[in-house]
């Protein structure tokens, strides 16, 4: 399975734009710019799509894997939080935080645990990052 996605770009660093398409058209020439990646500008940037795609992979994991225990969530809510860090040698991708809220009827706390363990190393996504992963998980009542 492959999925693809385009970006284009004209002029300069700073004062050039861009574009950014996806095959399936939910991103349709959408805007990015050095001002959406380092400023507050209008559109999105890569950290911006790298967080929405590790959010997405990470809960659909976690799913899984509860599956897997017996159990079925209610509602999964993840934000992923992307570090961009100037280092010595440029800017990297330093981390990706996550921050799952679970509402699982019935949960056991120990196999829930493991679930979120399985689901932070076994995405797909967490296992394309350098960077560090982490996750903060919390099972609501």
């Amino acid at each position: 399975m492959q999925r693809k996605a385009s970006a284009v770009w004209q002029g300069g660093l700073k004062d050039g734009k861009g574009t950014i398409s996806t095959d399936s058209g939910v991103l349709k020439q959408t805007q990015y710019s050095f001002s959406t990646r380092f400023e507050n500008g209008v559109g999105t940037n890569p950290e911006e799509l790298l967080a929405a795609a590790h959010a997405g992979c990470f809960t659909m994991a976690l799913s899984a894997q509860l599956g897997n225990a017996g159990l079925t969530a209610q509602k999964l809510e993840t934000t992923a939080t992307i570090s961009l860090e100037k280092l010595a040698d440029g800017f990297a991708i330093t981390k990706s935080h996550l921050d799952l809220v679970a509402k699982i009827p019935g949960a056991d706390k120990a196999k829930f645990d493991t679930a979120v363990k399985a689901a932070e190393t076994g995405c797909p996504v967490s296992k394309l990052f350098k960077a560090e992963i982490s996750v903060s998980a919390r099972l609501e009542p």
